[in-house]
């Protein structure tokens, strides 16, 4: 969904501590590092000085807060609390302020959404490609949906209406949540932690990559271990989200076929689905959104899970590589089609798990 940045600290790795990171780790220590077997790297003096002179290669040279500052005064602007924060303590990288510079003044409404919305920021400067990623996300998942249903429920298409029109309305928010779940991201400051066994699940949590396929370099890198997890961690939110959806969804379609009922009753009705139990194995995040194949909270985490850590993945490579780097459109249609195959291979198996499984 994303190109994944790797997660290295943005800012100035000799002051304590870093208020920034790109991907799924925090900064930790005297050097911007992670905690060990949390994402860290080497402490060696070669592999920090490597790293940093790929980080400035790639995000440019920090700035000091006096250039942060006259930068954002020559654009008309004025920066974050968090973000300023970060200026002050330890300064920001080139790179990334200019990109935060360049999107908080676009048109309406991305430049407000940058300037209000941490999240959607934080994922815009690690990748300035994700809400195009979203977009194609949500027009795929969208006609596919419309071409699956129309093909497969036939006849029975209008009869089936509501349960489509609310599939429709959750996906949306659906392909942001599955979209954003696995994007790299910027982080300005430290987050607070809590103390305890919920402390340190938080922390180790933090510590994991973006993706499985997160690229490391020099002195951020991830071990297998962390990399399995981030894949079940991954699968957790995935199922929590689909279940989530899926209740969200199905409540809507059963309230959508209730007053239908009530106004013009038919023998031609299908059945009012049972509510917990189509939530619970009900794919509603893929929601013939043609996401995965629907399973419910279960197939999401599994299914859709393997499907777009490996989406990403093959997204980094091609992102990174030389032809792209010629001609960057072809990262853009690379997108496109991939996601379109994804969407029309889960699509396809929904509707058939979902007739099968009886929960339409």
């Amino acid at each position: 969904m994303s190109t994944d940045f790797p997660a290295v600290s943005i800012l100035r790795k000799d002051l304590e501590p870093p208020l920034a990171d790109i991907g799924g780790g925090v900064g930790e220590g005297n050097n911007g590092k992670f905690p060990p077997g949390g994402g860290g790297g080497g402490n060696n003096d070669d592999d920090e000085e490597e790293g940093e002179s790929k980080e400035e290669e790639e995000f440019g040279p920090v700035m000091k807060y006096e250039d942060v500052m006259k930068e954002t005064r020559a654009r008309g602007a004025t920066l974050p609390d968090d973000m300023l924060e970060a200026a002050k303590s330890v300064g920001i990288r080139k790179v990334i302020l200019e990109r935060y510079l360049d999107l908080q003044g676009t048109v309406w409404p991305l430049g407000v959404m940058m300037r209000s919305c941490s999240m959607l920021r934080d994922r815009m400067l690690a990748d300035p490609n994700f809400l195009f990623k979203v977009g194609t996300e949500v027009v795929i998942d969208s006609c596919c949906a419309t071409f699956a249903e129309v093909q497969k429920r036939g006849k029975d298409f209008w009869a089936e209406f509501e349960l489509y029109a609310a599939d429709l309305l959750v996906g949306v928010v659906v392909d942001i949540a599955l979209v954003g779940l696995l994007a790299p991201y910027v982080r300005f400051g430290q987050p607070s932690i809590s103390k305890g066994f919920l402390g340190s699940m938080q922390r180790a949590s933090l510590a994991l990559p973006s993706s499985v396929f997160e690229a490391e370099r020099p002195g951020c890198r991830f071990s297998s271990q962390q990399r399995i997890a981030t894949y079940f961690y991954k699968g957790i939110l995935y199922g929590s989200v689909g279940f989530s959806c899926g209740l969200i969804g199905q409540g809507i379609a059963n309230m959508i076929m209730t007053a239908k009922r009530n106004v013009n009753k038919s023998d031609e009705d299908i059945p009012v689905p049972p509510l917990v139990k189509s939530a619970a194995l009900w794919d509603s995040v893929v929601a013939y959104a043609v996401k995965g194949a629907g399973f419910g909270g279960v197939f999401l985490a599994v299914s859709s899970n393997t499907r777009y850590q490996i989406i990403n993945g093959l997204e980094r490579v091609m992102e990174t590589s030389a032809l792209t780097k010629q001609v960057p459109p072809i990262a853009l249609a690379f997108t496109v089609g991939i996601r379109f195959a994804n969407n029309i291979y889960g699509g396809m198996q929904f509707i058939d798990w979902a007739r099968l499984s009886g929960c339409q």
